[in-house]
């Protein structure tokens, strides 16, 4: 049986929340999710997840500042990051980039496209 991968998905549109896990929900991957910055950086702590895929402006920490957090926590240096997005400006981007995150998807994304850097990432 293959290792389940945990998943966490942190945004403050629950529509948005249902939309990402409803394209990954697999037997292979487990989904947590948080309403917010705040909320998603306890669950990172505590669940450890393989990848995060944060929306870089909600309440409490944004996406940035998570990613920022990972990258500095050396229990959460392996997880992928994904930040989700409607920020479209290449400043933006580069700012997501610099700030640790493996990818940077801007809103309205593909869920197919999301589907697979969810998977290049989690197998690398």
């Amino acid at each position: 049986m293959a290792h389940v991968k945990t998943v966490l998905i942190a945004d403050d549109q629950p529509s948005l929340r249902l939309l990402v896990s409803a394209t990954l929900a697999s037997e292979e991957i487990d989904i947590i999710e948080a309403a917010d910055g705040d909320e998603a950086w306890q669950l990172l702590q505590q669940r450890r997840p393989q990848l995060a895929l944060l929306d870089v402006q909600m309440p409490g920490r944004t996406g940035i500042d998570l990613a920022r957090a990972i990258r500095a926590d050396e229990h959460l240096a392996n997880t992928r990051v994904i930040l989700l997005t409607s920020k479209a400006q290449q400043q933006d981007v580069d700012a997501g980039l610099a700030a640790g995150a493996d990818r940077y998807l801007t809103k309205p994304f593909s869920p197919l496209e999301l589907l697979e850097h969810v998977e290049q990432l989690l197998e690398e």
